[in-house]
């Protein structure tokens, strides 16, 4: 088993259910045993269970009846009817009503551990469809694309997602990386099949491989069952492999390997398995910089790298800043159950900020702003704390300013912090991020000053 499962025991007989659960905490499931099918029902109520054992003859409720009330509930998870009536009506009865499994007593413990082990695979693949679900839901809408950079990786897109060679995405963090492949995986001949990602940073290199190709039970300390890898779970799909500069040297070997013959070989196996897999790589370092330094493969790189895709950091690409905030805002509106839109100062202060969390960083911002906004319109005032007080890069006023400084001799101050805020905001073009940052200011300061100043828009 992969996991540790949580079993619900139900059986009158004082002997059996201690062997049961013996026999199953043997193989590490935590068991909760009771001794007929009412009681079983009330803890399947208060608590959560992975599976159930249960006997077929029990008082107050039988074990067909807590089959059929399980199945029929808002959890139906795995139930294994054992029980000493083992004639093929018991056991058609037992199918019928929903059971998973059926084990006739006296039961021996291969039995045991074949069906547990059967039963941690169900649990991990109902988790992982349930994970895929989720981020499903998260993701972002596709690829927008306003700009004419971002334009021209649309059209190549277009032009590469049926061809199986090498991808390589690079670009910041942030800037879209995971939804350039996704997108590469949806218009291709592989879209039927499944789009797999692997952050190879998030995953100790020790587990690294077992990640990417699967275990037999045994193979090491912990493997108590088998483990299918990524590239079968993405057979027949696409597998985007996340920060592929991070993987240590020895397994890009391996990596090499998989992408020239296609065959991976699970750890502690003996026997490759053939495998269907469209690579596609993503990574924020200089890779070519790290296979001159010897950093990483130059053979893997140039394999990996047959057909690159470079991503701008949003700042420069303005044209999709705009694109980009009203399909999040529509997402967040579907999200919060109500329409939301930005106010034009708020468009104002997004287009001077310079995001250096790209894509991401102005997805979280709006994500916060319409969980927190209490208007529909979400205003310059709430999104501006968030953008960040931003050092002055401007030297301090001397005295040897002279003139200058004589000029506002007998004005009073705010007159003349009035007119410095006006001139620097002119010097900057109407930028009010670079004036704040000027002025050594926050930029919701700088707002409320020019509020009440009524400035003119820029």
């Amino acid at each position: 088993m992969t996991q540790r499962l949580r079993i619900l025991l139900a059986d009158d007989d004082a002997l059996s259910r201690e062997f049961l659960a013996e026999a199953l905490a043997s193989f590490d499931a935590d068991v909760r045993s009771c001794d007929d099918g009412v009681a079983a029902s009330k803890l399947f109520a208060k608590e959560s269970f992975d599976a159930v054992f249960t006997d077929l003859r029990m008082p107050r409720k039988d074990g067909l009846e807590l089959i059929r009330e399980i199945k029929s509930g808002p959890n139906p998870i795995p139930v294994v009817l054992v029980t000493a009536y083992g004639t093929v009506d018991v056991a058609v009865d037992a199918l019928r009503v929903g059971a998973d499994d059926v084990l006739m007593k006296p039961v021996d413990l291969e039995q045991i551990e074949l069906v547990l082990t059967r039963l941690a695979e169900r649990s991990r693949l109902v988790a992982e469809n349930r994970y895929l679900r989720e981020q499903e839901a998260q993701r972002s809408p596709g690829l927008i694309a306003a700009s004419p950079q971002m334009l021209a990786v649309d059209e190549m897109i277009d032009r590469v997602a049926d061809s199986d060679v090498g991808i390589l995405i690079t670009g910041p963090s942030g800037t879209g990386k995971e939804v350039v492949a996704s997108e590469l995986h949806r218009r291709s001949r592989r879209s039927g099949a499944a789009f797999i990602q692997v952050n190879c940073a998030a995953i100790p290199p020790a587990l690294l491989e077992s990640e990417f190709f699967g275990h037999e039970a045994g193979s090491f300390t912990g493997a108590t069952g088998r483990k299918i890898g990524k590239f079968e779970l993405a057979d027949g799909g696409t597998l985007l492999l996340d920060e592929i500069g991070e993987i240590a040297p020895e397994l890009q070997g391996k990596l090499l390997r998989v992408i020239e013959d296609g065959k991976i070989t699970r750890v502690g196996a003996t026997e490759p398995r053939q495998v269907d897999v469209r690579i596609v790589a993503a990574t924020n370092r200089d890779l070519r910089g790290m296979a001159l330094q010897g950093e990483f493969r130059e053979d893997l790189y140039y394999r990996l790298n047959v057909l690159p895709i470079e991503l701008k950091p949003l700042v420069e690409r303005p044209g999709d800043l705009e694109a980009l905030t009203v399909a999040f805002l529509a997402q967040e509106s579907r999200r919060v159950g109500r329409e939301l839109s930005l106010e034009p100062e708020a468009m104002r202060l997004l287009r001077a900020y310079s995001w250096p969390g790209n894509v991401r960083e102005l997805r979280n911002l709006l994500q916060r702003a319409a969980l927190l906004t209490r208007e529909a319109c979400i205003s310059a005032e709430l999104l501006s704390p968030w953008l960040g007080e931003l050092p002055s890069e401007s030297p301090p006023l001397e005295a040897e300013s002279g003139a200058s400084i004589e000029a506002f001799v007998g004005c009073k101050l705010r007159d003349v912090e009035d007119a410095l805020i006006l001139a620097t905001l002119a010097d900057q073009a109407g930028n009010r991020t670079a004036t704040a940052r000027v002025l050594g200011i926050s930029p919701r300061t700088l707002y409320n000053r020019l509020q009440a100043l009524e400035a003119p828009a820029l």
